[in-house]
């Protein structure tokens, strides 16, 4: 909304500023952080009174985790709204992957939303049916696919090979929708200690800031050799207010956490990065970066799929974090690790902008 006004006004004197991308990118860090540090507290107590109970905790999972019953959920709604602010506030409105990004962003919200109510309505950790909410997931992110593809094509990058690629056609779209669909399920997954899902996804956010700053840049793009999107970078912005939104999240969920982001916020996050890597057309590269949700996933199919043929447990837990729980890693222990491998696989997604 600023860049239109500034550019309505001729970008005059110190307004000049907006019409940088990387300044733009920092007040929407800046501006989702402070917004999510001023509302927070009220938020927060706002939810306790309303939820009464608070997130129903598994009697299944680890019996420390029986001491945070009655923690708020929904927090994801702080998330989405300091989000949503900023991004409006910073973004260029004429730009379409951020609206096709936010579009993601809210209607995953919306589904985790609902989920999380039901379960606070029910006192259970039952809440929609899965098929509903993939059906719902499958089809915002199906509408965003298209939008994004209208813009920038459907070819299918792979990493390490500046030349390879590969073009298919409409099946993209369904492609990109499953990406889409299947990070913000992986985030969901994660999202299972005190700050252990909010960290890698503003680390996530972090690589992909400048994924898209140099996707978005015709001259960067190609001495990288990776694929030119222009108005990718206009997506920097949006990386900027989750990592800012995420921070100021982070600092009511650390340990002991006073609020929990719910599937509010693990879904709308999750969905959101899809998105941003379907526009840049990093998909593949999503899978290197946000590993750490991958593995987490993986380790919840794996467990299930041997379950079921077997009758016995590959994990003494799923998702693999609580794994490590009845292993005895304490959770700070369990999330500061896992801190460090999603900051390393991080590294790794960023090294194929080079290798090429």
């Amino acid at each position: 909304m600023l860049y239109q006004i500034a550019e309505w006004l001729g970008f005059p004197s110190i307004l000049n500023l907006i019409r940088y991308l990387s300044f733009r990118t920092g007040a929407a860090v800046a501006t989702a952080l402070l917004i999510g540090l001023i509302i927070g507290p009220r938020f927060i107590g706002w939810l306790r009174v309303r939820q009464g109970k608070g997130q129903p905790i598994r009697t299944d999972g680890p019996q420390s985790h029986l001491a945070k019953r009655g923690t708020p959920t929904m927090g994801g709604l702080m998330i989405l709204t300091s989000l949503a602010l900023s991004v409006l506030l910073w973004m260029d409105l004429a730009n379409p992957y951020v609206w096709a990004c936010l579009f993601v962003t809210i209607g995953f919200g919306l589904i985790g939303f609902l989920d999380d109510y039901d379960k606070v309505r029910k006192a259970s950790t039952a809440g929609v049916s899965g098929k509903v909410r993939l059906l719902g997931e499958f089809v915002i992110a199906g509408v965003a696919a298209w939008v994004i593809t209208q813009q920038n094509g459907t070819m299918l990058y792979v990493p390490f090979f500046s030349e390879f690629s590969v073009d298919l056609g409409p099946f993209y779209v369904l492609f990109a929708a499953f990406t889409i669909v299947a990070f913000g399920n992986a985030v969901n997954l994660t999202d299972g200690l005190d700050g252990l899902a909010s960290m890698p996804v503003i680390i996530a956010s972090l690589a992909f800031m400048l994924i898209v700053y140099l996707a978005g840049n015709k001259v960067f793009a190609g001495y990288l050799g990776i694929p030119h999107v222009p108005g990718a970078g206009d997506l920097a912005i949006f990386c900027g207010a989750i990592v800012g939104a995420g921070l100021a999240f982070l600092w009511f969920n650390a340990p002991p956490a006073a609020v929990f982001m719910g599937d509010t916020g693990s879904l709308a996050l999750g969905g959101a990065l899809g998105a941003i890597a379907v526009t840049a057309h990093h998909e593949l590269v999503l899978g290197i970066i946000g590993g750490l949700f991958v593995v987490e996933a993986m380790s919840v199919i794996i467990q299930v799929f041997f379950y079921k043929r077997t009758g016995k447990r590959v994990f003494k837990m799923a998702p693999i974090h609580h794994h490590f729980e009845q292993m005895g890693w304490s959770e700070p222990t369990v999330v500061i690790r896992f801190w460090i491998i999603a900051f390393v696989l991080a590294l790794a997604g960023l090294s194929t902008l080079k290798l090429r």
